[in-house]
């Protein structure tokens, strides 16, 4: 009968330690850093501050390629909005949200070209409330012949 009770109380503190324990663990927390408010209408910020991270994804580049790997040669609206839905896709696959984008880097092999489409992106990163740091560069080429590449990094 004693030991029943030892095994009892032994596995009660056991419960309650880790309820605890768990209790205690807080959410990962985001501390947006803008020193200034431009960069609010061009839908990113200037740093962002991740505490109490559980777990980081750095996505590569997402382009237009299709499930069998075929590059796009679609206009850049057309390869911007397959470039959204296929760095979703990785995203979500690997059990992360889209609103806990910290870093999306954007290459272009046109600037001027992008920014006729750029609300696509914009409306994208408002529905899903993504506050992130971001680098936008033009670049000479990408593979193939696409046009638009996103590199993301999130967390939990």
């Amino acid at each position: 009968m004693k030991s029943k009770r030892v095994i009892i109380a032994i596995s009660l503190f056991i419960t309650i330690s880790t309820f605890a324990q768990n209790k205690n663990e807080k959410e990962m927390e985001k501390r947006i850093v803008n020193p200034w408010k431009w960069q609010n209408e061009r839908s990113y910020v200037q740093a962002i501050e991740v505490t109490k991270v559980k777990g980081t994804l750095y996505v590569s580049g997402q382009t237009a390629i299709d499930a069998d790997g075929r590059s796009s040669t679609d206009d850049m609206k057309t390869q911007l909005i397959k470039s959204i839905q296929n760095l979703e896709k990785v995203i979500k696959e690997a059990g992360y949200k889209c609103k806990n984008i910290v870093r999306l880097n954007i290459y272009t092999t046109s600037s001027e070209e992008l920014f006729t489409c750029f609300d696509v992106f914009q409306n994208w990163i408002t529905e899903h409330n993504i506050k992130q740091a971001s680098t936008l560069l033009e670049v000479k080429s990408l593979f193939e012949t696409l046009k638009i590449e996103l590199e993301a990094t999130v967390v939990r």
